[in-house]
């Protein structure tokens, strides 16, 4: 589990390919402090496990499902990335609910400066993930929590403060690139429970509920809304 809140920009150092999967060794320093095997660190907001260190890089694998689901595959040795280790229970949740498991890949459309604040325009490349944008609502772009500020046509906007800009590798990002995209965990649960029937007539299963309306009055009864 993540923050979004992104504690380092590290550097690439090596990729090593295997048809579809790869080990990536990047150099960093923060988020080296206490590291152990096993520990769960996101790059670019996938969520990748800890197979080797030392005391300037760490090594993480990359499996065909990420390969195929995220920009990791696009890399480059020197390109920056943007690091963070899974949240610990005493630390302040400063961003929103990141798990680290990238729905989809986004292309940036547009950049523009407004003041201070720096505007990304945002397209999914799969149409069906716009569904979970929702003005004032959350997402992750390449690991960053971000507030989705309006949407037009299949792009939405985020708006980035300098802050952020400064110290996330999306200060390196301009139109055509491409982003690791994470909807809202909890817009995706309530689409998935309310698209069930409880159980079929036998009692033995769960069943998809028919195409329409997934709400009905039976159904608020019957999980307490009326």
């Amino acid at each position: 589990m993540f923050t979004g809140l992104v504690e380092e920009v590290g550097s690439l150092q090596t990729i090593n390919r295997q048809g579809e999967s790869l080990v990536l060794t990047i150099r960093a320093k923060r988020v080296l402090e206490g590291v152990c095997l096993g520990d769960s660190i996101s790059v670019n907001g996938a969520c990748l496990t800890v197979i080797r260190f030392d005391t300037h890089t760490v090594s993480m694998d990359v499996t065909p499902e990420t390969f195929r689901r995220t920009t990791l595959n696009r890399l480059v040795p020197g390109e920056r990335v943007n690091l963070e280790r899974a949240m610990q229970a005493t630390a302040r949740f400063g961003g929103h609910i990141v798990q680290g498991h990238v729905d989809g890949i986004g292309f940036i459309r547009n950049r523009e400066v407004q003041v201070n604040a720096v505007y990304f325009t945002v397209e999914p490349q799969d149409p069906s993930l716009f569904r979970y944008m929702i003005p004032k609502g959350s997402v992750a772009i390449d690991g960053i929590s971000l507030t989705v500020v309006d949407t037009e046509g299949l792009c939405f906007r985020v708006s980035i403060i300098p802050h952020t800009l400064a110290d996330t590798a999306l200060q390196y990002k301009r139109p055509g690139d491409s982003v690791n995209l994470e909807t809202d965990v909890i817009g995706k649960y309530v689409e998935h429970l309310l698209s069930w029937n409880a159980m079929d007539e036998t009692g033995s299963r769960p069943v998809k509920r028919s195409s329409g309306s997934r709400l009905s009055e039976a159904f608020l009864k019957e999980n307490g809304f009326l």
